[in-house]
């Protein structure tokens, strides 16, 4: 499963893409498969995304997953202040766990 994530280019939020615009929610992202690149040079230069970037992940129940530790981090947000942290967009996904 390929994700395509990036950095809104307002609020330089981390942003997923979910299939037909952007989310600050990883569970909502859709698999790009091998349009990652494509959508990304689109969104870029509609200026709606900066440095969009494809990362693999895994399928799990709450959603999908990044594999590395980085885009984990970056999907639910600082790990010294688990108060600060991004919760799921569905607060019966429960917690993310790193």
């Amino acid at each position: 499963m390929k994700l395509l994530t990036g950095n809104d280019l307002k609020s330089g939020a981390v942003i997923w893409w979910d299939g037909t615009g952007w989310s600050l929610h990883v569970e909502q992202a859709a698999d790009v498969g091998g349009e990652g690149d494509v959508i990304a040079a689109r969104e870029g230069a509609a200026r709606r995304v900066v440095a969009a970037y494809v990362v693999e992940a895994e399928g799990t129940p709450q959603g999908p997953r990044p594999l590395h530790i980085k885009e984990r981090i970056r999907a639910i947000g600082p790990t010294v202040r688990p108060d600060l942290a991004l919760r799921p967009a569905d607060p019966a996904l429960g917690e993310w766990v790193i």
